[in-house]
Parts: structure tokens; sequence; C-alpha cells
């Protein structure tokens, strides 16, 4: 059989799940969806999450996707601005 139909193991298939409901719930092209798996470490996230991730709800894991993704991007502290006075 050929590597390009090789079927996905249960963890591959997840993360795929994972992906499609993410957005779909968030109504944004796959293409978009997947880079920001892949900026953020979602896939890896998931791999190693899977275990627990994998039983929960899908409102749950969209909810800990959004999360991950939010602290990845959080912003660093604002410097003070130079020269204004409060």
């Amino acid at each position: 059989m050929s590597e390009r139909f090789k079927k996905l193991n249960p963890i591959e298939s997840f993360q795929l799940f994972c992906l499609e409901s993410y957005r779909s719930t968030h109504g944004i092209p796959a293409i978009q969806a997947f880079n920001e798996f892949k900026k953020n470490n979602v896939f890896s996230f998931l791999q190693s999450g899977y275990d627990v991730l994998h039983t929960q709800s899908l409102k749950y894991i969209i909810s800990e996707i959004d999360q991950l993704i939010h602290k990845q991007n959080a912003t660093l502290p604002r410097k003070h601005r130079n020269n204004q006075e409060a």
C-alpha cells in the first residue's frame, strides 16, 4: 500500500478530528486552523494529553485548545512609555 494512503493511528485521527472541529467551531479556513495548531504546538498538546482528552466532550476539548492558543499568544507586559507623566 502506498504511503499516501496509510491509515492513521488513533492519536493522528484524534488530532485530525480536533483540527476539523476547531476549524468548524471558529468558522475559519482549514489552512488557518492548521497554521494555528502548528504555531502553538497544539498537535503536541493533543498527543501528550490524548489519554485524557479523547474521553472529554468536544466543547471541553475546544476550550482547552483555545486556552492553550491564548496562553501561547499572550502579550508580554507593556513597556512604560517614555516621556509621559500620569
